[in-house]
């Protein structure tokens, strides 16, 4: 491998990294890591009110912005008058000068429905505003009922609450709204793409000035990127990408439809994707740190569940491998130690590490084999973070205790159970059982058995047993799958076997189908309760970046960097990851000979070694 490598200060402002606006200006750019951390929120209010408010403000650190529908997917065949105007910009205020005019506007009346289409998953709410309307039998004073449904998929938009698992719970996605005459009226938030609505009374009439979904979010450029000669790969990372971004609201929420909550398992990936793409975070330090202390304080587990208490201290090991931020490591030490001796009783004196109700992901969880052998390595990887920790603030006594509890755990070696997710973390764990090969199990017949949660750790495993172009296919035959079939988001959980006889997400499902959306899913994620839009899913972007672009941390913030490309069957890979001090930008080519030539651009703190 051919490397050539050039020094390069980190010296743009926020101002211009919040500016860039594409892959080629975060390409030819080093914003510095440290940056995207928001400063201490001050709430700054206007004269007149602070005095007034100021004690009782808190600051939103989201974003608002109004989208028109990209389309119209479907309107009833009556009661339905120039739906087209609804896609053209409007003033976004009504004004009396023209709220008769039904020819300039869209009408609804008797059995009027529409569905919309904005063009890819979102987040945040729905705007309706009204010209000029006739109220009808159950309006109250001068408004119009209007049911309002929304969807992440075509199915789910045109269901009814218990249709097929279709819920209201965690974010309200089936209601009646009241639309007031000259007025607007919003409803949200959630996670959606699609948006039904349909008046309610057959004596009433609305002719709307506008209907729009208000996009919220957190405006964090992306500060890695990742592009190759394979556009379905690209296409893998920025869904996964966008993915994540969804879920990153007041905190690092789960699901961006549902769950809408903080689970501390689920995490790890979207906090490696999260640290690949958009760099440290507020939100990401305050949701891993003070959210998760103040909210699960010891001895609860967090969460409830012991095992991702685990993967809590995983986390937290693993943001300081890339931020290199002592202060992450203390505010939690005491919280650790803590931890620490609520965790040692749980390993054997054989040094079989176990839960009395362990859990992994839910296509584990009737599989008590799988479970035993996944909670043992995470208890192994976890002291690993612990030992790590210890050293960092000077606890030699607890550094000790960590490194002796994880050599003991790794002295016994529980079967995989045949089962990937079991295997790929006995494999991060080095913990390998006479007979059985962890890597060439995760390997098998690539895709199959594969699980959008664990699949992040499947990707790892297959890159720390030599295996990267099996991760390869495994994005694009995995992970493509869902693009193929209409999704801009990946999902709470996938199965290939999913797609027999089944219709796309983008589409109404056709008769002769199944449901692609409403008549999949298992235990928690039966139907249309399923929710695709969950960060867990997002683990491609941080394996293609650590793995593909193969920039990884050697020592803590990147004080020390390995850059080793890999490209299987790529003819050229390209992007950048960030580092406290800027970016590493990577651009590597395949030869004739087949040899790779790659050019770094790195800031002058980062040592590279090949």
């Amino acid at each position: 491998m051919k490397i050539e490598l050039k020094r390069k200060l980190a010296s743009l402002t926020v101002a211009t990294c919040m500016a860039l606006a594409s892959f080629f200006a975060v390409m030819n750019a080093s914003p510095a890591f440290a940056q995207s951390v928001d400063p201490a929120t001050v709430v700054a209010l206007p004269q007149g009110f602070a005095d007034d408010l100021a004690p009782n403000a808190v600051q939103d650190q989201r974003v608002r912005q109004y989208l028109y529908p990209k389309r119209i997917v479907w309107r009833s065949e009556t009661g339905v008058k120039n739906v087209e105007k609804l896609l053209e910009p409007v003033l976004g205020q009504t004004s009396t000068s023209i709220m008769g005019d039904e020819n300039q506007a869209c009408v609804l009346s008797k059995g009027g429905a529409i569905l919309f289409d904005f063009g890819c998953e979102i987040h945040g709410s729905f705007r309706v505003e009204a010209r000029d309307l006739k109220p009808g039998k159950s309006s109250v004073g001068k408004t119009v009922k209007l049911r309002v449904r929304f969807g992440e998929s075509v199915d789910e938009a045109n269901s009814t609450v218990g249709e097929k698992g279709a819920i209201n719970e965690h974010s309200t996605r089936d209601q009646v709204i009241e639309v007031p005459w000259l007025g607007a009226v919003e409803c949200g938030e959630s996670a959606f793409r699609f948006v039904r609505v349909d008046l309610v009374d057959d004596d009433a009439k609305l002719i709307f000035d506008s209907a729009r979904a208000i996009f919220i979010y957190r405006d964090m450029p992306r500060l890695g990127q990742f592009k190759s000669s394979d556009e379905r790969l690209n296409k893998v990372w920025d869904v996964a990408a966008r993915t994540v971004h969804l879920t990153m609201q007041q905190y690092v929420f789960e699901g961006a439809k549902r769950d809408r909550l903080v689970w501390y398992g689920d995490f790890t990936p979207q906090t490696m994707t999260a640290l690949r793409v958009f760099g440290d975070s507020k939100v990401l330090r305050d949701t891993l740190g003070r959210y998760a202390r103040e909210t699960w304080p010891l001895p609860k587990w967090m969460n409830g569940m012991p095992n991702y208490s685990l993967w809590w201290l995983i986390t937290i090991g693993d943001e300081y491998r890339h931020t290199g931020d002592k202060e992450i490591v203390l505010e939690q030490w005491d919280y650790v130690k803590g931890l620490v001796d609520q965790l040692l009783p749980y390993i054997g004196k054989d040094g079989h590490a176990q839960f009395p109700s362990p859990f992994l992901d839910w296509p584990t969880n009737d599989k008590p084999a799988a479970l035993d052998a996944g909670t043992h390595a995470t208890f192994a990887l976890a002291f690993d973070r612990i030992a790590e920790m210890a050293a960092i603030v000077g606890d030699a006594k607890t550094e000790k205790l960590a490194k002796d509890s994880a050599a003991k755990v790794r002295s016994f070696h529980p079967s995989n159970a045949a089962n990937k997710q079991a295997a790929a973390l006995l494999a991060l764990a080095g913990i390998e059982r006479d007979g059985e090969n962890n890597v060439a199990t995760v390997a098998k017949n690539g895709a199959e058995g594969f699980s959008t949660f664990y699949g992040y750790y499947m990707l790892e495993a297959l890159s720390a047993g030599g295996k990267d172009q099996v991760a390869i296919d495994v994005c694009r035959d995995y992970w493509g799958a869902m693009i193929d079939v209409g999704a801009t988001t990946f999902w709470e959980d996938f199965d290939l076997k999913w797609l027999e006889n089944a219709g796309r997400i983008d589409e109404a499902t056709p008769e002769g189908l199944e449901s692609l959306h409403g008549d999949r899913g298992a235990y928690c994620y039966i139907g249309l309760r399923h929710s695709l839009c969950h960060g867990w899913a997002s683990g491609p972007a941080a394996w293609m970046s650590a793995h593909v672009l193969g920039v990884t941390p050697i020592e803590p913030g990147f004080k020390k960097a390995r850059v080793k490309p890999f490209l299987g069957d790529l003819d050229w890979v390209e992007g950048t990851v960030p580092t406290p001090f800027g970016v590493i930008k990577v651009r590597a080519d395949k030869q004739k000979d087949g040899s790779v030539k790659t050019k770094i651009e790195a800031p002058k703190e980062v040592e590279i070694v090949e």
